[in-house]
């Protein structure tokens, strides 16, 4: 697979004018128990890709099944979950040989040599996540080594990263019990759920996998929680499109 592992040219994917390509190998991106919500799990960790290239279908669908042996022998099938952060969509093309006796009479060599479609990949930039796993703490070990072996079916080189960030949220750990539960000040009382998080002040909410940041602004510049008068929107008076952070 190494004269498909390098990025050229553009990225050709299945179109009308493109048929006939084959299916991926990969049907299953999120393994284990992938409804389990937010609170349950907090550490994660990330394969990172420390490479420009090209990912296999098939690659993927192998580290997918090691990670996920690895982690149901450690941990059980119940307190994990695996997401697989790639999906191949650029498709590989081969232009096929003859073998046998007398060939070299019945091709022609490198006239008409545009392939036809024989595999899918998926293209990583360097530093891009390739695989994410959240689980329990005492998990966080297992999660790292199964993501060392799940480095072994895919070409160049990857990082096993281990996040500070709550499960597959974006925020850290403490300022996500911060803003979920709350906290205590300096006299021991307790506070209610309350963060400032680039420029917006309100609390977490969860929301399945992931979490929300509810706050009292009327809308979000740039998902940032940040009104400005330019966005042409009344403070007192939501639109439709407010009205989804609007408490």
């Amino acid at each position: 697979w190494k004269c498909s592992r390098y990025i050229k040219n553009k990225p050709y994917i299945k179109s009308r004018y493109c048929r006939g390509v084959p299916e991926a190998k990969i049907k299953i991106f999120d393994v284990g128990k992938k409804r389990v919500g937010v609170h349950q799990f907090p550490a994660c960790v990330h394969l990172l890709s420390l490479e420009k290239e090209q990912i296999s279908s098939e690659s993927l669908e192998a580290a997918r099944v090691s990670a996920n042996k690895h982690m149901i022998n450690s941990v059980g099938k119940d307190n994990f979950h695996i997401r697989i952060r790639l999906h191949p969509y650029n498709i590989i093309r081969i232009n096929k040989m003859l073998t046998c006796a007398g060939a070299d009479r019945l091709q022609t060599g490198m006239r008409g040599a545009y392939g036809k479609p024989s595999g899918l990949c998926a293209r990583v930039k360097i530093n891009q996540i390739m695989i994410s796993i959240r689980t329990h703490l005492k998990g966080e070990d297992a999660a790292v080594e199964a993501l060392r072996k799940a480095k072994f079916k895919f070409p160049g080189r990857q990082l096993v990263y281990v996040s500070r960030n709550w499960g597959f949220t974006k925020f850290p750990k403490d300022v996500y019990m911060q803003g979920s539960t709350g906290g205590f000040d300096e006299e021991g009382n307790p506070t209610p759920p309350r963060i400032e998080w680039r420029g917006a002040v309100g609390k977490i909410q969860p929301d399945g996998v992931g979490c929300k940041l509810i706050t009292k602004k009327s809308v979000r510049l740039s998902k940032l929680g940040i009104w400005h008068k330019s966005s042409g929107d009344n403070k007192e008076k939501p639109n439709d499109a407010m009205r989804l952070n609007w408490t």
